[in-house]
């Protein structure tokens, strides 16, 4: 039993806009599975779901972002510095906004998408040459070793390292990106970019859902109603949903 994350979800109050957006940035497909919801996966035949990407779920809220730093964000990957500089330009002329988080003078940039989620444009990077345009999936917590204990148990990718300052995992397929867990400060609001789980063809979700408990997943009521898939957080209450079977 183990579950593989398959998509990021950001929620926005134009789910159509910032879904472009991101089809756009990435170079990918944008379609939608129903109102109020925008899908942005790779193009050339791509089949969901699928380690080499995790896709990107847009969802429309009424809410707009807070100022508060996401604590969940992408870093895409460049090639060289001449594609960084030729990414960030395209980027910003697609609405993204440079982005102060406190980063200081850094070889990465940090931009906002046109509703202020950040996400960083990295300098190339050797480790970052096979993920295809997104990186990394980050989230900022408190104690990166208690969420590798947690999420090296929840999912069946390979934690690659851990320190007290970060810690690593990526596909045990060796594919796509990595998903970096890197101190920081205390939650303080709702996360509005998580990640969506999904179990493998064969296994429950509710037994899934179970074991998840059981390693210290909490669950969650967002107001989501009946729906297929369950909302729980991790220990330190980063907000994740557990879907329906593929």
């Amino acid at each position: 039993m183990a579950l593989r994350p398959v998509q990021v979800n950001i929620k926005a109050l134009d789910d159509e806009a910032v879904g472009r957006f991101w089809a756009e940035a990435l170079d990918w497909g944008v379609s939608s599975e129903g109102p109020g919801v925008t899908n942005v996966e790779p193009g050339g035949g791509f089949v969901w779901p699928d380690p080499v990407a995790v896709c990107i779920d847009v969802v429309a809220v009424p809410e707009p972002k807070t100022a508060t730093k996401n604590r969940v964000h992408l870093d895409l990957a460049t090639t060289s510095a001449a594609h960084q500089a030729e990414l960030i330009a395209r980027l910003q002329a697609l609405g993204a906004t440079p982005a102060q988080v406190g980063q200081g003078d850094m070889p990465w940039t940090v931009l906002a998408d046109p509703e202020g989620n950040e996400f960083c444009v990295l300098e190339p990077r050797e480790i970052y040459r096979d993920t295809g345009p997104i990186a990394a999936v980050v989230v900022d917590c408190v104690d990166p070793r208690a969420m590798a204990r947690f999420w090296d148990e929840a999912l069946d990718w390979t934690l690659h390292e851990v320190t007290d300052d970060h810690a690593v995992l990526r596909s045990a397929k060796g594919v796509g990106p990595y998903l970096e867990f890197l101190r920081a400060g205390v939650k303080t609001v709702p996360d509005r970019v998580h990640l969506d789980l999904l179990p493998y063809p064969g296994d429950d979700q509710e037994a899934e859902v179970a074991r998840l408990r059981a390693l210290g997943a909490t669950d969650l009521d967002v107001g989501q109603g009946d729906v297929p898939w369950k909302c729980m957080a991790d220990p330190e209450g980063h907000e994740f949903c557990v879907l329906g079977r593929s």
